[in-house]
This record gives C-alpha cells, structure tokens and sequence, in this order.
C-alpha cells in the first residue's frame, strides 16, 4: 500500500510534498549543500545524518568506526566509497573496530 503524499511547508516556506515523515525540505537540501569538501560528495540524507552527528571533517570522521558510521540513519553501504576515499585522500582510516 501507498502512502499518499502530503504537503508540508519547511521553516522557510518551501512547499513540498512527502508521503513519509520526513521534514527535510529539497529546496533546502540543494542551497544548503557544500560546494567543495567529503560532505559534497554524499547524498543529502548521507550528509545531515553526518551533519546531525557533529561529523564535518575528515578527522571526526577517522574518530569513528564503519560500523558506527553505517548504523547512522542515512548512511548506507553506497556512502562508504566516497567516505573511505576521503579519509584516504587526508592519510586517515576509519577507528578500529
């Protein structure tokens, strides 16, 4: 069964329609989005879970596990390359398990 869309209004007047429970505005999801850096790279979902999580470098990140970083909603197995290679690209490893 469908859930059927639902128009909601972000903080900052966007109009958007979702049929899950997500409040995350798309509108605000593209002019919040990083020009340069690792967080430019992910999916918006993949970014505000790491954003939520106070995770905006490459060092807080490399403070972290995989499996930490997985059990994040909105990060899933797609993430990892681009977050391997930017630890990579800084001389990082995730933290060991």
């Amino acid at each position: 069964m469908t859930r059927q869309k639902q128009r909601k209004v972000c903080k900052n007047g966007h109009v958007f329609f979702k049929s899950s429970d997500c409040n995350s505005c798309p509108t605000c999801d593209k002019e919040n989005k990083p020009e340069s850096g690792f967080l430019a790279t992910l999916s918006a979902p993949a970014r505000r879970a790491l954003i939520h999580e106070g995770i905006t470098t490459e060092e807080k990140l490399a403070d972290r596990t995989k499996k930490e970083i997985l059990a994040l909603h909105g990060i899933g197995p797609a993430s990892m390359p681009a977050l391997m290679k930017a630890l990579e690209d800084k001389g990082l490893i995730f933290k060991a398990e």
